[in-house]
């Protein structure tokens, strides 16, 4: 028997898309090992969002290499797609395929083989039209469900666009379909995930509230969650709808990457502070209790020192629970190459330090003025010391002492004391 291992560098549409891989694999008999282990088959599902995410796909690749020379090892995601010719040089790489080529995994799983002529297979992110579903299980509690994928924004810093090709999508029904398969199998809660899936129906002539409406007529999925959505797509429809809809959770990811209007407009975001601020606002009067998770890019080229204190103030003036920090890092081909004045690594750095300090106090405040409510919680496998562990619906993340009988059921639980920076001991209430 065969075995194949895989490695995902990335986002929860990375993740989702790597387990709809691996499928392919087991259906024809392969066992699945940990990426550290020796195996006959090595798929490296990559990011580009960064150069480091570009390293990081370099020092996979050398592992798996290490690890079994005689393997093959398929490298396929963003930086296979924009990097092709880089990641073909690498040594012990057979097969390289773009993000839109995944299917063609499939067709060489059974007659792959190593060959000092290395495999390449892209399409042209201008020449992407079909959409590639896809979905992941955690823990088989939680499903990630890809509904959307490529990103008509082409901001100044980004390659997605470039990877991801145009955005595209299926159907609600296609997405229905398969949801109903994911409650079959057992799952619970549902993540909606996809580049930029606000902008859902662009292909279908639908939009992201008549997909939200349709997935919670659901019968078996008792939670959804909201991946990263962008705050111009955040319509004030969408939102009263989480809030009146049980089974939405009041969770939002609502990227902001600058809190200056004048850096917004230079690199291309389609909203200014006054919009996002209007948005956090309605989300907190709706639902008092929403995780308001954001990003911010510190350092990005045209980025004065008076610019990042404008977004510490705005940022630090927020109700939000918690910040993603991204130091930026040039990418080939955008327009953020041209600006001035360029940030320097120890500058970038510092700032990041800022930000990073500011989350901490967010979501320690968050957290904090949780305590002695009760929330419900699904409950995962995991073991750890003794405790499991699970999200509530405002996503914070609890661990009560094991029990097999919890494992995939929603309980509540009334939140006693934190004892980690993410975790708080709950009890479970009969």
């Amino acid at each position: 028997m065969k075995t194949v291992a895989f490695c995902t560098l990335g986002c929860r549409l990375n993740f989702a898309e790597t387990s709809t891989i691996s499928r392919y694999f087991i259906e024809r008999g392969f066992t699945v090992v940990p990426f550290s282990q020796k195996a006959d088959f090595y798929v490296l599902n990559s990011c580009s969002v960064t150069s480091n995410a570009n390293r990081k796909g370099r020092n996979a690749v050398a592992r798996a290499h290490s690890l079994n020379p005689d393997a093959i090892i398929i490298v396929t995601g963003c930086y296979a797609q924009l990097k092709s010719d880089e990641v073909a040089s690498l040594p012990g790489v057979n097969y390289v395929f773009g993000v839109n080529n995944k299917a063609e995994i499939e067709k060489i799983i059974d007659n792959a083989v190593a060959s000092r002529d290395v495999f390449v297979s892209t399409t042209p992110h201008n020449e992407m039209k079909s959409f590639v579903p896809a979905f992941s299980k955690g823990d088989r509690t939680r499903a990630f469900l890809k509904v959307q994928d490529g990103c008509d924004y082409f901001c100044a810093y980004c390659t997605i666009p470039f990877a991801r090709g145009r955005s595209r999508n299926p159907s609600v029904a296609e997405c229905v379909e398969q949801v109903k398969s994911l409650a079959a199998d057992g799952m619970k809660e549902v993540i909606i995930s996809g580049v930029n899936i606000g902008d859902f129906g662009k292909t279908t002539g639908e939009n992201f509230l008549q997909l939200l409406k349709a997935l919670a007529k659901v019968d078996g999925i008792e939670r959804y969650r909201i991946g990263s959505i962008e705050p111009d797509l955040l319509t004030d429809e969408i939102i009263e709808f989480v809030a009146a809809e049980p089974k939405m959770m009041p969770h939002f990811h609502i990227p902001l990457q600058s809190g200056c209007d004048e850096l917004l407009k230079l690199i291309g975001r389609r909203y200014d502070t006054a919009l996002y601020r209007r948005k956090i606002e309605l989300v907190k009067k709706l639902i008092p209790d929403a995780f308001i998770g954001i990003d911010l890019i510190v350092g990005v080229n045209g980025e004065t020192p008076e610019m990042f204190a404008e977004t510490v103030d705005f940022v630090d003036s927020l109700d939000i629970s918690f910040i993603h920090q991204f130091q930026y890092s040039e990418r080939e081909g955008t327009r953020a190459l041209k600006f001035t004045p360029r940030v320097t690594s120890k500058q970038k750095q510092e700032r990041a330090d800022v930000v990073k300090s500011i989350c901490e106090k967010k979501h320690k405040e968050f957290v904090q003025s949780r305590l002695g409510s009760v929330h419900e919680v699904l409950f995962e496998s995991a073991k750890k010391g003794g405790m499991m562990f699970g999200y509530t619906d405002n996503y914070i993340r609890v661990a009560v002492p094991y029990d097999k009988e919890l494992i995939n059921r929603i309980c509540p639980v009334k939140l006693i004391k934190v004892v980690d920076d993410d975790i708080v001991e709950a009890e479970i209430l009969k």
